[in-house]
């Protein structure tokens, strides 16, 4: 019987005739040009499963790169940034001698296809980001983008994806703090699962994905690697869902939550030991990505056999080893003499771990098989040398007819009744109405130092237990007003983020994204992208609030069905003395009620207009980055020196919705009345940003008002927390009663 002959380097130069799948693959034809191009040969199967995977567009930002540069070339000066892009996750100093790490990425097109799993290993990826940078994963965020919630898609998608996010971080032991549920029919054929995660460790522990030191070992530790995921997330998020393309849908990743548990504790007993000079985890293109990452980042070459990587299925071809995205899977490079003690702290906790290669003082990544070498690069070219697309990018023709209709010209409420039934349907709308279903699926206080969770304003988090430091964290983004003007829309998602972490006490200190896309083969969407990196850049630089490392994900659309561009933006603050923390609920009655900033006829891509018209369109509203410094600046040190008792930002909804959250929350109502210069139904439904209620004690008053007065920001006083029910004088009384069962029964009675 004949047998194929092992594809080495060899056999590649001597059959350059050979047809391989480069289509397949994921591969354009000019792509694969220029690996042949690079090699001066034919790839050999493996080195093409390695570009494939790592020229991927989830994987190498091909069409993305030249408009994220902004992100560096419009830096702010930052002292608290320690660690930014290009590494697993950015670091930022918190002070004492603590540095936090977070990051934001997707798990989007996995979760469509298996919600349960492709939600799970979203976590586990973010979390393993977070453990390679040399910290403690301390908490979980997840904001969440569904379909229509009374589609019967949503009902199969968003209940998997939840007990997803709440099965692998519960089982982790991380509190679950933060994050965004949002409904919308854009999101029908792609939901949108994007994972954030925090870690907290000593300035020292900070540790670098870089393979330094030849002769120092590559150690792949962790679970074995199986077929599951085999060009998982790499390829799956890189095309457009087709029907009629069954091979864009690999088999999603398989999560083990117990085995990630004893991957940090091994992790962080080595890193306690200084045995580790490099480290980097195995996400989307496995091996292939480490190896390449770890070598090209160093100093020296690499040497793997894949022969002695431990594998759970016996068959798998050399190929699909380098693919394979198994989870729960690091690679560490280790000193020789200190081999012995990583594999017993690895045995200890029953980790497998294996010497795979080693580090080389030349410049070439080669992996062995069988005694044979299959691969002979240069690791850049693998890692970080992919192809750098311009593509073409141009103003949709119908953006200007969807700024022109105005949502202000839409019917408004005539009498007082119908004001408050528009109240209460707001109150009642998926967007708006309580998560409580679904996030009381997630542990918030495990681990004992949550201090905020949902639904707060943003989480937050003791770093330490003596001097109360503490860390907050935000995320939001609004896809309505991006639609209606992107760049706009993006600066709104990071004022709403920068705002919510202010509200809570804690100084806003840097940035991590998540940028939901359509195809970027479609200039429109390409025009959506271009002007979202554009404004969250210039936002960034006038706040002073540096982007550490994101995630881009693009081709989310179903055939020529685009999501609506849907930037996410974390803020992560600080926050000296968690003890002074500022809730969202009503705390005491008797408080007076105060509206900061000014409140204008803006209701473009607004919940009322959606809510009550199924309506988008207008511009969105004006965003003021500098107001939104100095309301920061108030609300920091109004919740510094006591103040103030809660705090709430306004947003989607407008002043309506964020007081009856902060009423039911409290379990306390409020009388307002309308400012003068108002009439009721701007007061209540206008989006207006640069915003926030505040309750504050009567004995802070004089002292409130001097602060806002002397520092020029408007502070209205508009009621008083009082009673069980919300009032708005001359027109309408709402009970806690009424507005809680609108508030509360909806999500249940859809999903449950």
């Amino acid at each position: 019987m004949s047998r194929t002959p092992l594809d080495t380097v060899e056999h590649a130069a001597a059959t350059p005739d050979v047809e391989l799948p480069w289509a397949e693959l994921g591969l354009k034809k000019d792509e694969y040009e220029r690996v042949v191009e690079i090699l001066g040969r034919r790839p050999t199967g493996a080195e093409l499963a390695m570009y494939s995977v790592m020229w991927s567009e989830h994987c190498s930002y091909k069409s993305s790169k030249v408009h994220l540069r902004q992100f560096g070339e419009k830096a702010p000066q930052s002292d608290a940034l320690l660690v930014g892009i290009g590494e697993n996750a950015g670091v930022v100093d918190v002070g004492q001698g603590y540095a936090v790490t977070f990051k934001v990425e997707s798990h989007n097109h996995p979760s469509y296809v298996e919600p349960y799993q492709g939600a799970a290993t979203g976590v586990g990826g973010i979390v393993r980001d977070i453990i390679a940078m040399g910290a403690r994963p301390v908490a979980v965020v997840d904001p969440l983008r569904f379909g229509a919630a009374d589609h019967p898609d949503t009902k199969r998608v968003l209940p998997g994806v939840v007990a997803g996010i709440g099965g692998y971080g519960n089982c982790l032991g991380l509190p679950n703090i933060g994050g965004e549920v949002v409904f919308d029919a854009c999101y029908q054929g792609n939901p949108l699962v994007n994972a954030g995660a925090i870690g907290v460790m000593r300035h020292e522990d900070i540790h670098l994905a870089k393979a330094s030191g030849a002769g120092n070992k590559v150690i792949l530790y962790g679970a074995r690697t199986g077929g599951d995921g085999i060009g998982g997330a790499s390829i799956l998020a890189s095309e457009t869902f087709d029907d009629a393309k069954p091979s864009k849908r690999p088999a999603v990743q398989v999560g083990d939550p117990f085995q990630e548990k004893l991957l940090i504790e091994c992790t962080l007993e080595a890193f306690a030991e200084k045995l580790v000079v490099g480290i980097q985890d195995l996400g989307a293109a496995g091996l292939s990505c480490a190896t390449s990452e770890l070598a090209s980042n160093g100093s020296g070459g690499m040497r793997v056999t894949l022969d002695d990587v431990p594998l759970r299925d016996s068959t798998l071809s050399p190929e699909e080893i380098l693919m394979s995205e198994s989870q729960e899977r690091m690679c560490a490079v280790v000193e020789p003499e200190k081999v012995e003690r990583f594999l017993e702290i690895c045995d200890k906790w029953d980790v497998i771990a294996t010497v795979i290669g080693e580090v080389t003082d030349g410049d070439r990544l080669e992996i062995f098989w069988h005694g044979g070498k299959i691969v002979d690069v240069d690791p850049r070219t693998v890692a970080h040398d992919g192809p750098v697309y311009e593509r073409p990018y141009d103003r949709p023709d119908w953006q200007d007819a969807l700024q022109a209709d105005d949502a202000g010209k839409l019917p408004r409420p005539a009498t007082s009744e119908e004001l408050k039934d528009q109240v209460l349907k707001l109150v009642a709308s998926p967007n708006q109405a309580s998560k409580k279903w679904i996030t009381s699926q997630y542990d918030h206080f495990v681990q004992g130092n949550t201090v905020l969770a949902q639904p707060e304003d943003s989480g937050m988090i003791r770093v330490d237990e003596e001097s109360g430091l503490g860390v907050a964290i935000a995320t939001d983004g609004n896809g309505r007003y991006a639609k209606l003007d992107p760049y706009t829309g993006a600066q709104l998602a990071l004022a709403e983020a920068y705002r919510n972490v202010a509200t809570t006490g804690a100084k806003p200190l840097a940035v991590s994204d998540c940028l939901n896309f359509g195809s970027p083969e479609d200039p429109a969407v390409m025009w959506q992208f271009a002007e979202a990196v554009r404004g969250l850049a210039d936002g960034c630089l006038q706040l002073g609030t540096p982007v550490t490392g994101g995630n881009v994900s693009l081709y989310n659309q179903t055939g020529e069905a685009a999501i609506h561009p849907t930037p996410v933006v974390a803020v992560l603050g600080v926050i000296d003395d968690v003890a002074r923390r500022t809730p969202v609920a009503f705390q005491e009655e008797g408080q007076l009620v105060y509206l900061l900033g000014d409140t204008r006829e803006e209701f473009g891509g607004s919940a009322w207009s959606q809510v009550v018209h199924d309506h988008l369109g207008g511009l969105p509203p004006k965003v003021d980055l500098e107001r939104e410094r100095l309301l920061a600046e108030i609300l920091i040190s109004a919740s510094r020196d006591g103040m103030i008792d809660s705090a709430h930002d306004l947003s989607d909804g407008g002043l309506v919705q964020a007081v009856v959250e902060s009423a039911l929350l409290g379990g306390k109502g409020a009388r307002l009345i309308v400012p003068d210069g108002l009439d009721a139904f701007t007061f209540l439904f206008s989006e207006s940003a640069g915003r926030a209620i505040v309750a504050v004690p009567r004995s802070e008053e004089v002292r409130f008002n001097d602060m806002c007065g002397a520092r020029g920001l408007p502070a209205t006083r508009i009621g008083v927390v009082d009673g069980d029910a919300v009032e708005i004088q001359g027109e309408f009384t709402l009970t806690l009663d009424e507005l809680r069962e609108a508030h509360e029964a909806t999500i249940p009675s859809l999903l449950a």
